[in-house]
């Protein structure tokens, strides 16, 4: 649910084509897969062998649920779904109305400010501000 990294292209592109630029954003030094399992969370729109390949390449467990795959509920206890909190993390970034509509025309001052939006939310998952 805490954002990794940004990437920004325009909207009429296809989410699995940033997925590639997306993983090598990430800035942190990542654990070995080997030592602790790397889950990565997407939504149907990534369903694809090529992107289940990719995301195998850097490591990480990918969940995604299949293309044409109906709605069933789980009946089994302690059981959790893991894709919401992406859309979690949307909604907190929505939050930010200055993200919401892009009124920015340079690139570097949208991304600027996604980079504090991330940032703020990061800071508030780790309890910083009380």
């Amino acid at each position: 649910g805490i954002p990794l990294s940004v990437t920004v292209d325009g909207a009429n592109r296809h989410d699995k084509k940033l997925v590639k630029e997306t993983l090598d954003a990430i800035i942190f030094e990542r654990t070995s897969p080997d030592d602790v399992i790397q889950n990565m969370c997407m939504d149907k729109g990534y369903d694809f062998p090529d992107i289940r390949e990719l995301v195998k390449e850097y490591g990480y467990t990918a969940h995604i649920k299949s293309r044409g795959e109906e709605k069933v509920r789980i009946e089994i206890p302690g059981f959790r779904a893991r894709r919401w909190v992406v859309e979690r993390t949307h909604s907190w970034i929505n939050r930010f109305r200055r993200l919401l509509i892009r009124w920015e025309k340079k690139i570097e001052n949208y991304l600027a400010m996604l980079h504090l939006a991330c940032a703020w939310i990061t800071l508030r998952a780790a309890g910083l501000f009380g």
